[in-house]
Formats: structure tokens, C-alpha cells, sequence
């Protein structure tokens, strides 16, 4: 154990992060792969629950040791609505997962990045290109060949295709208020914030089909949420290890690993329409991250 710890170690910033992203990649289609064979029996909203209630007895430990330090906040307003956007946000994912073959909604779950464009000219304030507007633009192309209304095959536009677009979209809301809060707070604050909110607002939803799980099936959802912390924990340490640039490219993996499973498990062919759009869609989003990463190194070199 020591040898591997010391050998990764060893290893360059970037190949550490990529086996954080890589990991983080493995997490979420285990939970996504759960999502699917779960729902027949729990709904988005029951699922939904697990998935929240699982973060929140992870995070446990550190809220009863630092009750006051990890609570404190100068924008409530803000730590609920984007609570309030994740949980939405997941059950809609949660409901697009179950209705939808696994490649298609992994493919239409990398449009956040796409909404996060005209949210940070418009909330965030930040100035955007034209070449970022067009990488946007042209992503939201490639989401119209994935979903080509009006054309024949297994994946058109419908109400689960709709459900990860919206799902994208609440996404992106945190991620932009995330930009907002971080100027002030530590990440585990808006780590537990959303832990117990999200619990507290996936409650009602639960409700609605609440059902008492079999022991198995309570062992799987439980499984399920604590991959879906984990990915979010291997996503950051990756992203946190690694250059920006370089780590998303890496996280596109998720792609080729929800098609795998999605053929093997749930006998699912992925259509050259949505080989195509997800090209489209990828080669948008990574334009959009060396923009980014261009822009903030340009903007940490004038200030040193």
C-alpha cells in the first residue's frame, strides 16, 4: 500500500488528476448505472432522497465537530437557492437517467457548460468573446442533432431529453453561484450547506411515492448516493491536483463508460446521430475550458 501510495506520489500533477478525473468518471456511471436499474421500483424523487440523505451522513463527522464554523454564512439566501436548484436539478437528471438510454443523457449532461456562458455574462458579470459565444452556439447544435426533432430512431426530442437539458441547466446555476460564494466561503461550508438543504428539500418529493426498500435494494440506493459524493470529491481532488485544461478533456471519459454499460447491461446501441452531437457537443465545451483557462492565466499574470 505504501509502494503505490509512494508511486503515485511520484507522478506528475497532471497523471495524478487524470486518475482523480478518471475515478470520478467510474463513480458516476456506477451511480448513473444504479439510477436506471433502481428505477423501476423508486422514483426520481425517492432516489433523489437516498442520493442527498447519503451525503449528508458522510459529511456527519465534520458537522457535529464544527457545528457553528461550517454553518456560517453571509449569504443564506444564496445557500438555499442553489440547494434548491441541485435538488431539482438531480431529480430531473435522476428522472432523464431512468427514461433515457445512458450514453444519450451522460452526452446531454455535458451541456452545463454550455449554459454556463450566458450565466456568467449575465449573473457573474463576466465579459464573454465571440469565439465563446459561438463554441456555445455551435454546442447547442450538436444537442439538436443528438435530439433531431422530427426524425425517426429510439432518442428524440422528449420529455426525459427536456428533463437533462433543465437539469443542465440548475446545474449550472450552482456552479455560477458557487463562483459567487467561494470569494468568501471554504468549500466544505457550501459542501454541507447543500448536504443538508438538499435532504431537507428532497423530503417532499420522497413522499410523494415513498416506499420502504428491501434490504438489497436499501444496500444499492445507499451505494448510489455515496457514488454520487464520491464523484463530486474525486472530481474536485482531480481538478485540484491537475491543470483545468488538461483534466477536462479526461472527465469526457464518462462517455465511453456509460456506453459501455448501457450496451452490455441495458442493451443499448448508441445512433451515429448521437455519436455525432456528442462530438459536436464535447468539442464545444473543451473550447469553451482552454477559454477559460487561457483568460484566468492571462488574468493571474497581470496581477503578479
Amino acid at each position: 500500500m505504501n509502494r503505490a501510495a509512494a508511486a503515485f506520489a511520484g507522478l506528475s500533477p497532471n497523471a495524478r488528476g487524470a486518475l482523480w478525473m478518471t475515478a470520478s468518471a467510474l463513480a458516476f456511471t456506477v451511480m448513473s448505472t444504479l439510477i436506471k436499474y433502481l428505477g423501476a421500483g423508486y422514483s426520481p424523487g425517492l432516489q433523489t432522497f437516498y442520493r442527498q440523505a447519503a451525503g449528508f451522513v458522510i459529511l456527519l463527522p465534520i458537522i457535529l465537530r464544527h457545528r457553528s464554523a461550517v454553518f456560517a454564512t453571509t449569504r443564506p439566501d444564496l445557500m438555499i437557492f442553489r440547494a434548491a436548484a441541485g435538488t431539482l436539478g438531480t431529480m430531473l437528471s435522476f428522472y432523464a437517467f431512468q427514461n433515457m438510454p445512458l450514453a444519450d443523457a451522460n452526452a446531454l449532461s455535458f451541456t452545463r457548460s454550455l449554459w454556463l456562458v450566458p450565466l456568467a455574462a449575465f449573473v457573474v458579470g463576466e465579459r464573454i468573446g465571440p469565439l465563446r459565444i459561438f463554441a456555445a452556439l455551435a454546442g447547442f447544435a450538436g444537442v439538436l442533432i443528438m435530439v433531431r426533432p422530427g426524425v425517426g430512431g429510439h432518442f428524440a426530442l422528449g420529455l426525459p431529453a427536456l428533463a437533462m437539458l433543465a437539469s443542465s441547466f440548475l446545474f449550472a446555476l450552482t456552479v455560477t453561484g458557487m463562483k459567487v460564494l467561494t470569494r468568501d466561503h471554504a468549500p466544505t461550508v457550501l459542501l454541507v450547506w447543500a448536504a443538508t438543504l438538499g435532504m431537507v428539500f428532497s423530503i417532499p418529493g420522497a413522499l410523494l411515492s415513498w416506499r420502504w426498500p428491501e434490504p438489497v435494494d436499501l444496500a444499492l440506493l445507499s451505494l448510489m448516493g455515496v457514488m454520487g459524493t464520491a464523484t463530486q470529491a474525486f472530481y474536485i481532488r482531480g481538478m485540484a491536483a491537475g491543470d483545468a485544461a488538461a483534466m477536462a478533456p479526461v472527465d469526457y471519459i464518462r462517455l465511453v463508460f456509460a456506453a459501455a454499460v448501457g450496451f452490455f447491461l441495458f442493451a443499448e446501441i448508441p445512433t451515429v446521430w448521437t455519436i455525432l452531437g456528442a462530438a459536436v457537443v464535447v468539442a464545444s465545451t473543451l473550447f469553451i475550458t482552454w477559454r477559460e483557462h487561457a483568460a484566468s492565466r492571462r488574468a493571474a499574470a497581470v496581477r503578479s
